[in-house]
């Protein structure tokens, strides 16, 4: 199954890109295909929101590439061979490494990678470690997100996670409680503005998305 999805993902990227871009799509992408695989899908459930060979330009000009940037966590994860990364490389290859890496701070983007031997010998603690940084990342103490119940707050990650509208229905799988149960958690969020209401009439709605508020609960940084 992960192949056939990856193999759309991939060929999606791919008509939307142009130029060198482009050209990095086309080149092997066996180490992100990795990190995808073992890592990144299992815990963020899908690729929406995802990019691959995400483009920077650094402060001199030159184009810069991640091998996965997640928009709404404005992460860029990479999967580094100790070969090339570290084993063979050159002092001024090191130089470029290190300066790549403080371009992506100066733009406020976190960089969290992982060695090849990491994701093919202990994919479990990859993705623990995903995991924490998304729940840390959230700021729990400082957003008040601590307030909400723990429903209230799976809900809301699991939107955040979604990239797009959701139902009822998917909010009652995501908890596993019935429809009516789900419905009050929607409601609450809903009068505190974490999320919104899209369609429908005014007593029922078709489907709902998480909000910048919603967000910025979640998130220590608003997106």
């Amino acid at each position: 199954m992960f192949d056939e999805a990856y193999a759309k993902f991939w060929a999606e990227q791919v008509r939307a890109a142009d130029g060198q871009r482009k050209e990095m799509l086309e080149k092997d992408l066996t180490g992100t295909r990795l990190l995808l695989e073992k890592v990144l899908l299992p815990v963020l459930g899908s690729f929406e929101g995802m990019e691959l060979e995400y483009e920077i330009v650094n402060l001199s000009g030159v184009r810069l590439y991640g091998d996965v940037y997640h928009y709404r966590l404005r992460t860029v994860f990479e999967e580094d061979h100790y070969t090339t990364h570290a084993e063979k490389i050159t002092r001024r290859r090191f130089s470029f490494e290190r300066g790549r890496a403080r371009t992506f701070a100066v733009l406020g983007l976190r960089y969290f990678p992982f060695s090849r031997d990491e994701l093919e010998q202990f994919p479990e603690l990859c993705r623990r470690d995903l995991s924490e940084l998304i729940a840390r990342a959230s700021g729990y103490e400082q957003s008040g997100l601590m307030q909400r119940s723990v429903y209230e707050r799976e809900l809301l990650r699991c939107a955040l996670l979604r990239h797009r509208p959701f139902r009822l229905s998917d909010v009652s799988e995501w908890l596993q409680l019935g429809k009516e149960t789900s419905r009050k958690f929607v409601r609450n969020l809903q009068i505190d503005g974490f999320i919104a209401a899209l369609g429908g009439g005014e007593h029922r709605c078709h489907e709902f998305e998480i909000t910048n508020k919603g967000v910025a609960l979640l998130l220590s940084n608003k997106l």
